[in-house]
């Protein structure tokens, strides 16, 4: 096994007890990168010299936190002093923030190295970037943390950040085979972001198993590490949720969800259908009408002086946000809260709730990053969620479910992924 197939959970114990340099994990790590880049597209900027710059500096002083000596890819929303941030638009080209975002200066507290820039749609939006699924280059890694889902899923880099407004962070780590983790609302700092929507956009983890998601929250959220090596109490009641929403590759993810449902039951978990809303279209219109109505405030700069250099993706949003009318926003707003309530009381029920990831298999071609019909609602409502890579489909690409827990719980649902990843394994 090569040092850049390690992940961050050993990589860290190995630098920490002196069997490993940070250097020599993160020069396989840059190796990788040199071998494959070409075909993926990961990144938006990455600077070798000053990746091993920042290794050997680790491995001159003493152990910083959890984090140290591990390389850490940031989508190219998230502001870096030491790098461009560009946000995949021409009006940003070569722009340099003052500043770090907090989950960055956080990270790096923590012993944490920053690898570079990972690609994303244009402001994290509809518009693709030129990111390619390592498990098949003629497909979408999904979007709009393409770059950081695909440089994980490659062994690029152990962790990465991403963000998500919709499905961001929770779709592309299904299409791409990895674990992919959207937390509760607020709870990774989101100073520092290139907003889309204030009121929906969460900053996002990717990393290739649970125990790294969960060390990178421990390190800069300083929450617990949970306790993967303990049994359950008890056997978890789990909420069978297939919200009726499907394309054409609906029936191969009902088949992997049931497929999963009966495995879970199998190692003893209480599997039950849970219903939660009565207009699943009615929760999704209202998260695209906050969506449309703050984006289009969030981006007035870039509309008044940069139309045209603006995809007609993002024109077409921003436009339809400034036809919303107020009173559809609050409306939508309110809505919010009522279902927050509502599924707070269903988690009186179920430890967590067992959903599609995605769609299905990631979409063929880069010129769409796939539908986030399966994760809007839980964007809206604010709970973590998680991917658990799971089943192959009929094209051989990944597919993942996901696991919803009760806001706030998040260390509770990462230690439930870990139980269904092992479950499923």
């Amino acid at each position: 096994m090569e040092p850049c197939e390690y992940s961050a959970s050993k990589a860290a114990a190995e630098i920490a007890a002196g069997k490993m340099k940070a250097e020599t994990y993160v020069a396989s790590c840059i190796e990788r990168v040199k071998a494959r880049e070409a075909d993926i597209h990961a990144w938006a900027y990455i600077d070798f010299e000053f990746v091993l710059k920042q290794a050997r500096q680790r491995d001159r002083e003493p152990c910083r936190g959890p984090l140290h000596g591990i390389p850490i890819g940031f989508k190219d929303v998230i502001d870096t002093a030491d790098h461009p941030t560009e946000y995949n638009s021409p009006i940003y080209k070569g722009h340099r923030p003052a500043s770090d975002a907090a989950c960055v200066a956080l990270a790096k507290k923590a012993g944490g190295i920053v690898m570079g820039k990972t690609v994303t749609t244009e402001f994290a939006y509809r518009n693709p970037g030129p990111t390619r699924n390592p498990h098949n280059t003629h497909h979408t890694p999904g979007g709009s943390s393409s770059g950081s889902a695909a440089a994980v899923a490659d062994f690029m880099v152990p962790i990465a950040l991403g963000t998500q407004t919709g499905g961001s962070t929770i779709r592309p780590a299904s299409y791409c085979g990895i674990v992919g983790y959207k937390p509760s609302f607020g709870l990774i700092n989101r100073a520092g972001l290139k907003f889309v929507a204030e009121s929906l956009d969460h900053v996002g983890v990717m990393a290739r198993t649970v125990e790294d998601v969960a060390l990178f929250l421990h390190a800069i959220s300083s929450i617990a590490m949970p306790d993967f090596a303990a049994a359950p109490s008890r056997a978890p009641r789990v909420g069978l949720y297939n919200q009726p929403l499907v394309n054409d590759e609906g029936p191969v993810m009902q088949e992997k969800l049931a497929l999963a449902a009966s495995a879970l039951s199998k190692k003893g978990a209480k599997v039950s259908v849970c219903t939660f809303a009565d207009s699943h279209n009615e929760i999704n219109d209202d998260h695209l009408a906050i969506i449309d109505f703050e984006a289009a405030r969030a981006f007035e700069f870039e509309y008044q002086n940069h139309r045209a250099s603006l995809s007609s993706l993002l024109l077409e949003n921003i436009e339809n946000g400034w036809r919303c009318p107020r009173d559809r926003y609050d409306s939508a707003m309110a809505n919010a809260v009522k279902y927050c309530a509502r599924l707070a009381e269903r988690f009186n029920d179920y430890d967590f709730l067992l959903t599609p990831a995605s769609p299905g298999e990631a979409p063929e071609g880069i010129g769409r990053t796939g539908n986030s019909m399966y994760n809007r609602i839980w964007s809206l409502l604010g709970v973590p969620c998680v991917t658990v890579p799971a089943y192959v489909g009929p094209k051989g690409l990944p597919i993942g479910v996901q696991i919803v827990g009760p806001y706030g719980s998040d260390v509770q649902t990462l230690y439930w992924a870990e139980w269904v990843r092992r479950a499923l394994a």
